[in-house]
């Protein structure tokens, strides 16, 4: 009976696992079928919240249903990932939130209402741009180089603004402090510090591109350098971090996740339509016009981007003791 058992077992698993594939695709090849949910976790009018619609539109031509954007802001894009991480995982309802929301929360706040690796699943990326270290033009520093040797000589008189503890316009200048040997003034904001750099409160901030970029070409302030892996083709002679400090290489970019159980087939779907967005030449030129770059990558490389953010911010998290709560 035992080796009967066994010469069955084989076959009768391999029918189950059949129809387990069949059942996915199927629900791959039926989906959708009604509305989707894009939950964004900041504001109406906010960087997120446009791209979120302009990549929102293109779903919805592609998929034949509307899509539906959500705006849940707050707690740095928590409150929307615990909305959507509680959500049925059935395939209509997405998250829209900055990377940091996974590279960087989950080690600046005590303790989060979800679990960001267990209970939501990445499944595709939209754009990304780097920073830009500004400074006002009276400031004396007019390169990395000189800004590195004038902090070493009067240790703690420089001052670098930011958008709060524990954000990336804070951090990078944590690794950038750590990687140079100098010690700068922390000034953290609870909103843009940009017009106290432009008058000359605060000497440096490290902005977006997107934002910053506008500053930079009107003379308002000037830019020392950019935080991407290459030069921002909209300022060639500015250098990037890496050129002076090699290795500091960071952008910030946005992507979606969803319920941690949502199908696979559906993941892949939505994936697949998110990187034919990021080379549609309309969608890719409305993004570039807002200084930053489409991205598309598959869900093992997004996986591994949160990955590689992650283990370089948590290390200066824990190093220099930075909570929020």
């Amino acid at each position: 009976m035992r080796s009967t058992f066994k010469w069955l077992a084989g076959p009768f698993i391999g029918l189950l696992l059949g129809l387990a594939c069949s059942f996915a695709s199927a629900q791959g090849a039926a989906w959708p079928s009604k509305p989707i949910r894009i939950v964004v976790g900041f504001a109406p009018g906010t960087p997120p919240d446009i791209f979120a619609r302009l990549y929102g539109e293109y779903m919805a031509r592609q998929l034949g249903v509307p899509v539906v954007i959500d705006n849940k802001p707050g707690t740095a894009g928590n409150l929307a990932s615990d909305a959507v991480a509680k959500a049925p995982p059935d395939g209509y309802t997405f998250l829209y939130n900055l990377s940091t929301a996974f590279t960087i929360n989950p080690y600046i706040y005590a303790k989060l209402p979800f679990d960001p690796q267990k209970d939501l699943v990445p499944v595709a990326t939209t754009m990304r741009q780097g920073l830009v270290l500004i400074a006002s033009p009276k400031f004396p520093a007019k390169s990395v180089k000189e800004l590195i040797a004038a902090a070493k000589a009067k240790p703690g008189t420089i001052s670098h603004a930011s958008y709060g503890a524990g954000s990336p316009s804070h951090l990078i200048v944590e690794w950038f402090k750590d990687e140079t040997g100098t010690d700068m003034l922390h000034v953290p904001y609870r909103a843009s510090p940009v017009a106290d750099v432009v008058g000359g409160q605060v000497d440096t901030v490290m902005e977006p591109i997107a934002t910053g970029y506008q500053l930079i070409s009107s003379g308002r302030v000037q830019a020392l350098a950019y935080s991407g892996p290459s030069r921002h083709p909209a300022m060639p002679d500015v250098p990037t971090l890496s050129e002076v400090v090699p290795g500091l290489v960071m952008t910030s970019w946005h992507g979606l996740w969803a319920p941690a159980a949502t199908p696979v087939a559906i993941q892949q779907r939505f994936n697949a339509v998110m990187i034919e967005a990021s080379k549609d030449p309309d969608l890719a030129k409305r993004i570039r016009d807002l200084n930053s770059e489409p991205l598309g990558l598959t869900q093992v490389e997004m996986a591994a981007a949160v990955r590689r953010d992650a283990d370089i911010y948590s290390r200066i998290v824990k190093a220099k003791n930075i909570r929020v709560d």
